[in-house]
């Protein structure tokens, strides 16, 4: 698919989790990840938890969500993203779900088939992100995020709230962010209470509200005092992440509307260039790209963003020059690698390809949860004679997309075709193993 094509787009960027319709839709993005992870650090830090250790990743919903799977992942609908005003805002929806972590508040009530199915779907994906390191690990959550579907997200009782609550305002406090943004944060959900229960959105019922908790929130913010004014740095990157996640899920005509011509900040520069692209005027998207590297010439995300415009354009030498530019200057990056790794292929050049298969290996070994980085690998294997491990890793990718049959019909061909006890040959019977397990439960 093109850039410009409504599903084809965060592609600097994008993980599709697309399976039945209800599914949801992992967005990943370098930059965003990068943002939260900034934003979310010194709050980490306060909750003992380490940085190193806690992924934030970003749903594509528009209702106003935010939860924990488990002791390592935060997802935050895009729609939560997008309503906050300032950075501590967002940043106190994370206090709040790292004290969930932190004090071991990891069960949720079921809400309904749907969001459950969907959690599980999630959980499938998880799993392939560990199958290279601890594949017993991963075929365990394979199948119990199948098994368990229907009680995966179970909503938290009032007193572990309350105690999430006001770990978050301790975190935010001692992190010197504003608390009253927890206030503000919940204001924004307290009036869905009254919705009925098909309107309302999930995280009413998985956080539940009410006038006495807003005033404990009061109560405990009141207890601190007053924190010091939103970092520079804050404002940067939260400007950063929710710009380029408007201009990704909105039209260009209202990205290139709301951002003024004269506005030549890093953020709108980056929503000019987004907005353009979708329009499909490389010309104007790489004018506005190249004007941030102007001011940011050793910004890896602005070099991944021109790598990506131009590999969409089919402009695949420069696209592999700016991508080679971006790993560079990132190295351990593994969305920029998948990027870097497709633009070498897309030249169809043998020692491009060769290159590309490292450099794939290497994205892949810091981030397995990429079905588009598995399929460029998978690529990358058969270009170079390997057809066994170019089988494995396309079973990997169906399987991280949660089709389990068509991830078994694969598995299967790599059994045949990889050495007997080798690791790859495991991971193919893991595949397997879960496929059947899939197949059984169905059948039931």
């Amino acid at each position: 698919m093109r850039f410009f094509q409504p599903l084809a787009l965060w592609s600097i960027m994008i993980l599709f989790v697309a399976l039945p319709a209800s599914a949801q839709t992992i967005l990943r993005d370098a930059e965003a990840e990068r943002a939260l992870h900034e934003l979310a650090r010194p709050v980490i830090v306060q909750s003992g938890l380490s940085p190193s250790r806690i992924r934030i990743l970003i749903i594509k919903d528009e209702s106003l969500n935010a939860f924990v799977l488990n002791s390592q992942t935060i997802f935050i609908h895009s729609g939560l993203l997008l309503r906050m005003k300032r950075p501590e805002q967002l940043q106190a929806v994370i206090a709040h779900e790292l004290a969930h972590i932190a004090n071991g508040h990891l069960t949720r009530r079921p809400i309904n088939f749907r969001n459950a199915r969907n959690a599980a779907l999630v959980g499938l994906a998880l799993s392939a992100a560990v199958a290279t390191r601890s594949p017993e690990g991963a075929l365990g959550l394979a199948a119990g995020s199948q098994s368990t579907a229907q009680r995966v997200l179970l909503g938290h009782n009032r007193a572990e709230e309350s105690s999430a609550d006001q770990a978050g305002v301790r975190y935010l406090a001692r992190a010197g962010i504003d608390p009253t943004a927890m206030i503000e944060v919940m204001e924004l959900f307290s009036g869905q209470e009254a919705l009925s229960a098909s309107r309302v959105d999930p995280y009413v019922l998985t956080h539940p509200l009410s006038r006495e908790r807003i005033r404990g929130l009061r109560g405990f913010a009141a207890a601190y005092t007053k924190a010091t004014p939103t970092s520079k740095e804050s404002i940067y990157w939260f400007g950063r992440v929710q710009g380029k996640l408007s201009a990704f899920l909105r039209s260009p005509k209202w990205t290139l509307r709301k951002v003024k011509a004269s506005d030549t900040s890093d953020s709108a520069l980056v929503r000019k260039a987004l907005a353009h692209h979708k329009n499909s005027n490389a010309k104007k998207a790489l004018g506005a790209v190249n004007q941030l590297l102007a001011k940011r010439p050793n910004d890896a995300y602005a070099h991944e963003l021109k790598g990506q415009i131009l590999l969409e354009s089919r402009q695949f030498g420069p696209a592999v020059q700016s991508y080679a530019r971006a790993s560079a200057l990132a190295p351990n990056q593994p969305l920029i690698l998948a990027g870097y790794g497709r633009a070498l292929l897309a030249t169809k050049s043998s020692a491009n390809t060769q290159k590309a298969l490292g450099v794939l290996s290497k994205a892949r070994d810091r981030d397995n949860l990429n079905p588009a980085l598995l399929r460029d690998l998978a690529q990358a294997y058969a270009q170079t004679g390997q057809p066994g491990l170019a089988s494995v890793t396309t079973a990997e990718r169906y399987a991280t997309l949660g089709q389990l049959k068509t991830a078994g019909t694969h598995a299967k061909r790599a059994s045949g075709l990889l050495p007997r006890g080798s690791a790859p040959w495991r991971r193919a019977q893991d595949i397997l193993a879960a496929a059947e397990q899939s197949e059984n439960r169905r059948r039931k």
